[in-house]
């Protein structure tokens, strides 16, 4: 199994990265902020204005350290990307799979199914842990009708539209998991978010995305065909397929933690003149820490049956997707909570 290596987040404003020998060394004008060994380095992203020296760009190609850059409150712009590795045979079975109607729809049925699933487990712990609620327990019979109704979806498109009435369901019921004065949830609003909770879910997912893209390139697919997701132009369309597992499973109860513990709070949020919110710079690093440390939590995987730190989860699936599309095991096994 590969093991987890560390991720290098640069919130700092005007930084400057570059190569020295075998390691990443990180300046702000003359004053070096840090140093660290490549080898220990899995993936950096870069947040706002952050700048990289070609030379360290094309070494983290080589190497396959991927590198990524947002804007300051969160959202993906590009990523650097190295020469693919991996069978390319197994690429070209991806390829086939993404234009075959029933076979996207066979994987898509999978990851949707147990996003819902993941999205009502969710639900019946917040209900196993504070009691009854009405609005919960109407909202866990309707994703068990939906999960249903997935299993016979027969097109990509019946299946989209399966998971959009189950996000309904749960986002709808989802200012009743917030137990923390300060905070409230409507609705989900994505681009841009403009409110703390839809900004910081939204963040949530463009760091999960980005994990999921270099787990899949990683053990050979291209993260940006997918089988849910269809193409668009720069869009990581496969990454976002295999993010479904864990938006409600690793992002949302993150986001939850956070402001259920006091961990963030109402005022670490910057509204900009057109109205986005996005975290403060001092509590995106707390974020990002936290999120880092989240990472290094070890669980039980539900199909490996062996225990695997968080952050490794997207590879986990990873690999079994490519198993399956090598034609290794009949069927992909989604990541569901247990």
């Amino acid at each position: 199994m590969r093991k987890l290596i560390n991720t290098l987040y640069i919130t700092r404003q005007k930084s400057y990265l570059h190569k020295e020998r075998e390691t990443i060394v990180i300046k702000q004008g003359d004053e070096k902020l840090g140093q660290f060994p490549a080898l220990t380095i899995g993936n950096i992203l870069c947040f706002g204005q952050v700048s990289v020296s070609p030379f360290l760009m094309g070494y983290c190609g080589e190497q396959g350290i991927g590198l990524s850059f947002y804007t300051e409150w969160g959202k993906f712009l590009a990523r650097v990307q190295g020469k693919q590795t991996g069978n390319v045979l197994l690429r070209r079975v991806q390829y086939r799979w993404a234009d075959d109607e029933k076979q996207s729809a066979a994987i898509a049925r999978l990851m949707v199914a147990a996003k819902v699933a993941n999205s009502r487990s969710v639900l019946i712990r917040e209900i196993r842990n504070h009691g009854e609620n009405e609005r919960l327990d109407t909202a866990v019979k309707k994703l068990a009708n939906n999960l249903r109704r997935i299993e016979y979806a027969g097109s990509v498109a019946e299946v989209m539209g399966m998971e959009g009435d189950a996000a309904s369901v749960y986002f709808g019921v989802f200012n009743e998991l917030i137990r923390r004065n300060g905070f409230s949830f409507g609705n989900r609003v994505r681009r841009p978010p403009t409110d703390p909770v839809n900004a910081m879910l939204s963040f949530a997912y463009s760091l999960g995305t980005n994990e999921c893209a270099s787990a899949l390139q990683g053990v050979g697919l291209d993260p940006y065909v997918g089988f849910l997701h269809k193409d668009r132009p720069g869009r990581l369309s496969l990454a976002l397929d295999l993010l479904e597992e864990f938006r409600a499973a690793w992002a949302d109860r993150f986001v939850l933690t956070l402001v259920n513990r006091k961990q963030i709070k109402p005022g670490d949020f910057v509204t900009e003149a057109g109205g986005a919110v996005r975290l403060s710079d001092t509590a995106r690093k707390s974020f990002l820490t936290s999120w880092q440390e989240r990472k290094q939590v070890e669980i039980q995987h539900p199909y490996l049956q062996e225990p695997v730190p968080v952050g490794m989860l997207p590879h986990c699936q990873a690999m079994l997707l490519a198993r399956h599309l090598r034609g290794d095991t009949e069927l992909y096994p989604p990541y569901q909570l247990r």
